[in-house]
């Protein structure tokens, strides 16, 4: 079942943070990727230009964790932070004009991304979170 992106989860996730998308490796073991991330209505998303691993990991198993940090703190002083447990889905194609998206957020307004012509079209990663945890006013 889909968990609800409160109002300060989707603050949270289209900050500008890099998220820390894990995957499974075909022998089990987890495998941890820097992304960028944004949101399409209730899906984290993430592009990837080409077929790389997570890409084949998520094709073969669709389990996912994602952790972001997020501003502020808790009254202790730990840093905010959302641990996402989710499925992920491939949709093909799409990922330079979402990374171009993206790149407004985490380089810069005006910037080009990917700074290159003809970019191949990728795949856009659709994360829906099935649980969410972490420390922040989204931990339960």
């Amino acid at each position: 079942m889909a968990a609800t992106l409160t109002d300060d989860l989707r603050r949270a996730l289209t900050a500008g943070r890099l998220g820390h998308l894990t995957t499974v490796d075909p022998d089990g073991s987890p495998q941890a990727s820097v992304v960028w991330i944004g949101l399409d209505g209730d899906d984290i998303v993430a592009g990837h230009l080409m077929g790389g691993r997570k890409v084949r990991n998520i094709a073969r198993d669709p389990r996912v964790t994602l952790t972001v940090e997020a501003e502020g703190a808790n009254p202790v002083g730990m840093t905010n932070y959302v641990l996402v447990r989710g499925t992920a889905r491939l949709v093909e194609g799409g990922a330079p004009e979402l990374l171009q998206r993206l790149a407004e957020v985490y380089v810069g307004s005006g910037v080009k991304f990917p700074p290159f012509d003809d970019p191949p079209p990728g795949h856009v990663i659709h994360i829906t979170a099935e649980h969410i945890g972490g420390v922040g006013p989204w931990a339960g």
